[in-house]
C-alpha cells in the first residue's frame, strides 16, 4: 500500500493505491452549504468507476448493473456504518460544512473488486487530511498546511470488505475469488466487519441456497481476515507518518525500488580537486600542436558539399553553380522563345492572303517584366478542298452509271 497527499486552500487531496487488484482511490475535500434535512452534517460522497484499462469488458461512461451494485455495496459499508462523524465536519451550521469526496478508479480487473475498493477507501479516508478553520462572527478563514497543520477526519473504526464464493452448490468455499472463478462461481457472499467483530453489512448474491452454518463460518474467516488487515493497514499508516516526520521517502516514492532503472540512483563517486592547474598544464604542454594547413574539400560527386573534421565549406561553390545552371537555363528559354516567335510570323506570312498583309502589324511588347504572345487561328484550305472534292463525283463514272441504266431498261 502507497500513500501520498496535496493539499490546497480550500480543496484538499490524498490518493491510495492498493495492489489487491489495483485500486486508486481519491479523496478531496470542499466546503458546501449542507442538506436542508441535516443542517449540523458534512456531505459524504462515494464513486467507484469501471474502465477498459482494467478489463476489456468493461464500457465507460455505462452504469452497469455490477457498477451500480458495487457502489450500493460501498456506500452501506462506508456512509451506513457510521465509521466517519459526520458533525465533525461542520463550520458553520445551515450554512458551510465540509463535502467529502471519495473516487475511486480500478486500474486492474483481477477479481474481487469489493474487498479492493473497500480496503483503498478506508485507507484513504484514514490518511487524508482536511485544512484547518476558524469561524469569527461570519467570516470563515481557512489555513494553509504552512499555516495550521491539516486535521484529519474522525474515523470510529475501519469496516472492510471481505468475499467468499461457492462452487457446487456450497459444498467448496474459497476466500479472495480471482476474474476466472467469479466466472463459474454459483454464488457469492460479501461480509463488511470491523476488528471489533461488528458486522456492519453482509450481501448474498447467486443461485446457491446458504444455510445458517455456512455463514456463521464465513463470518469467523471474516473476523480472522480484517484482524490482519486492519494491522497491515495501521502499521502503513505509522510508516508514513513517521517517515514525513524525518523527511524521508513516503508515498509513491517508497514504492519504487532502487533495483529498477526508474529509480535513477547513482553511487557517489569523490572527486580529488587537489592540484587540477598543474595537471591541466601537464596535459596541454604534451599535447600535439595543432595544424596550420588546411585540407581541401573532397566532393565524392558533383553537387556536393563536405563540412567538419577542419575542412572548409564547400557552400558557396555549390551555390555559385547552381547560379549558373539557372542562368544557362534562363538563356536557353529565351532563344527558344525567340525562335518561335520567328516561326509564328513566318507562318502568318505564308498563310494570309495579300490583302491581310497591307493591314496593321501587330506590336509585341519590349519590356522585361512581361511578355505577350498572341496566337490567330489558322485556315484550314486543304480540309475545305477535300471536302468539297468529296461532294463532287467524277464524270466517268457518272456516264457508266447512264450506261448500267440503259441496259437494265432495254432487258
Amino acid at each position: 500500500m502507497c500513500f501520498d497527499s496535496r493539499f490546497c486552500l480550500v480543496r484538499s487531496v490524498t490518493w491510495c493505491f492498493i495492489c489487491l487488484g489495483r485500486v486508486l482511490a481519491q479523496v478531496s475535500c470542499e466546503l458546501v452549504p449542507p442538506k436542508p434535512s441535516r443542517p449540523t452534517e458534512g456531505v459524504l460522497f462515494f464513486n467507484l468507476e469501471l474502465s477498459p484499462m482494467a478489463a476489456p469488458g468493461l464500457e465507460p461512461g455505462r452504469q452497469s448493473e455490477l457498477l451500480v451494485s458495487l457502489n450500493r455495496l460501498l456506500e452501506r459499508c462506508l456512509r451506513d456504518s457510521k465509521c466517519i462523524e459526520t458533525e465533525s465536519l461542520c463550520v458553520v451550521a445551515g450554512e458551510k460544512v465540509w463535502q467529502i469526496r471519495l473516487d475511486m478508479h480500478l486500474l486492474n480487473h483481477d477479481g474481487n473488486i469489493t474487498d479492493a475498493a473497500s480496503i483503498a477507501g478506508i485507507v484513504a479516508l484514514c490518511h487524508f487530511r482536511r485544512p484547518d478553520v476558524s469561524v469569527q462572527g461570519e467570516e470563515v478563514t481557512v489555513y494553509t498546511p504552512e499555516e495550521r497543520d491539516p486535521v484529519p477526519l474522525s474515523i470510529h473504526h475501519m469496516p472492510i470488505c471481505v468475499s467468499f464464493a461457492f462452487f457446487h452448490q456450497g459444498t467448496y468455499l474459497l476466500v479472495d475469488p480471482t476474474e476466472r472463478e467469479e466466472r463459474v462461481m454459483d454464488g457469492l457472499l460479501v461480509i463488511a466487519m470491523n476488528k471489533h467483530h461488528e458486522i456492519c453489512t453482509i450481501q448474498s448474491s447467486g443461485v446457491v441456497m446458504l444455510l445458517p452454518d455456512q455463514i456463521l463460518r464465513c463470518s469467523k474467516i471474516t473476523a480472522v481476515k480484517v484482524a490482519e488487515i486492519t494491522e497491515l493497514i495501521q502499521k502503513a499508516l505509522e510508516n508514513d507518518q513517521k517517515a514525513r516526520k524525518e523527511g524521508g521517502k513516503f508515498g509513491f516514492a517508497e514504492s519504487i525500488p532502487n533495483q529498477r532503472i526508474t529509480a535513477f540512483k547513482m553511487e557517489s563517486a569523490a572527486v580529488d580537486t587537489n592540484d587540477v592547474e598543474e595537471q591541466a598544464g601537464e596535459i596541454i604542454a604534451k599535447a600535439d600542436p595543432p595544424s596550420e594547413v588546411f585540407a581541401s574539400p573532397v566532393l565524392h560527386t558533383p553537387g556536393t558539399a563536405q563540412i567538419g573534421e577542419g575542412i572548409e565549406s564547400s557552400w558557396g561553390d555549390l551555390e555559385e553553380s547552381e547560379k549558373e545552371e539557372e542562368e544557362a537555363a534562363e538563356e536557353k528559354g529565351e532563344s527558344e522563345v525567340a525562335a518561335f516567335e520567328c516561326q509564328k510570323m513566318e507562318t502568318e506570312d505564308t498563310s494570309t492572303p495579300r490583302e491581310t498583309k497591307s493591314e496593321e502589324p501587330i506590336v509585341l511588347s519590349d519590356s522585361e517584366e512581361e511578355e505577350v504572345v498572341i496566337l490567330e487561328p489558322q485556315e484550314l484550305p486543304r480540309k475545305t478542298r477535300t471536302q468539297t472534292s468529296s461532294k463532287q463525283e467524277n464524270p466517268s463514272k457518272k456516264a457508266f452509271n447512264k450506261r448500267r441504266r440503259k441496259k437494265k431498261t432495254s432487258r
